[in-house]
């Protein structure tokens, strides 16, 4: 039975970037990277699939990348 983990993801300001979240995650190196990351692995914000390296998080969303699960506080 696979459990999914949840991580708390401080916002500092209004938002952070789905690409600077990768990078912060340490997921991926730089943000060129985002967009082949995204193209080839299932990224969900808020339970829709996002391939948008752009898309703002903000506080109360959640992303979730395999079987981790990041809130955004």
């Amino acid at each position: 039975m696979k459990v999914d983990i949840i991580k708390e993801f401080k916002v500092k300001g209004e938002y952070i970037t789905l690409s600077q979240f990768l990078k912060e995650e340490s997921i991926i190196s730089s943000g060129g990277q985002a967009k082949w990351y995204l193209q080839e692995n299932s990224v969900f914000l808020n339970g829709v699939k996002e391939k948008r390296r752009g898309k703002k998080i903000r506080p109360d969303d959640q992303v979730k990348i395999a079987d981790e699960t990041y809130k955004f506080r």
